[in-house]
């Protein structure tokens, strides 16, 4: 699934991209080593900015990305994931990895103009009852939406989430 969200998402050196749901952190490494590769020139490196409402599972990931040597390229912040992360707005691209009840509007709003939001829309503890879509924000700031197949995720939590 990670594989298949990163590629959905059409990632590239240099993006700023929020992911809402750090869990681990593994996810977030990952597009790390796309948007920052430690082969490309600093300046030319993106960033992962990740919103992990558990501040629990917050502290262990910013552990995790330290110990494994992502700490200068990926950033945890705790806090509501479902309404984004304003101070670092516009991203170029934004994951999500609970489900939601509906594409969250702030995070529209925070999606860049030419941006892809990748995210999970279904009920919760629902069997392949949810869809993965793919949101675009053309440069015009249009927003279209394209289905990439059933899946089954965690419930997003917090206000534009199921509660």
């Amino acid at each position: 699934m990670v594989c298949l969200m990163n590629e959905l998402l059409e990632l590239d050196v240099g993006m700023k991209v929020l992911e809402v749901g750090t869990g681990s952190g593994y996810h977030a490494a990952t597009i790390a080593e796309i948007v920052a590769p430690l082969d490309v020139d600093r300046s030319k490196w993106g960033k992962v900015y990740s919103i992990e409402i558990d501040e629990i599972l917050a502290q262990r990931a910013i552990q995790n990305l330290k110990s494994a040597g992502y700490s200068d390229r990926v950033v945890v912040i705790v806090g509501d994931g479902s309404v984004g992360y304003p101070p670092h707005a516009p991203y170029d691209r934004i994951l999500v990895t609970a489900a939601a009840p509906r594409v969250p509007p702030p995070l529209v709003d925070q999606l860049a103009p030419g941006g892809l939001m990748v995210i999970p829309i279904g009920p919760p503890h629902s069997l392949w009852g949810q869809e993965l879509l793919v949101v675009r924000k053309d440069l015009k700031g249009s927003v279209s939406t394209k289905k990439a197949g059933a899946v089954a995720f965690v419930p997003l939590r917090g206000r534009e989430g199921w509660r």
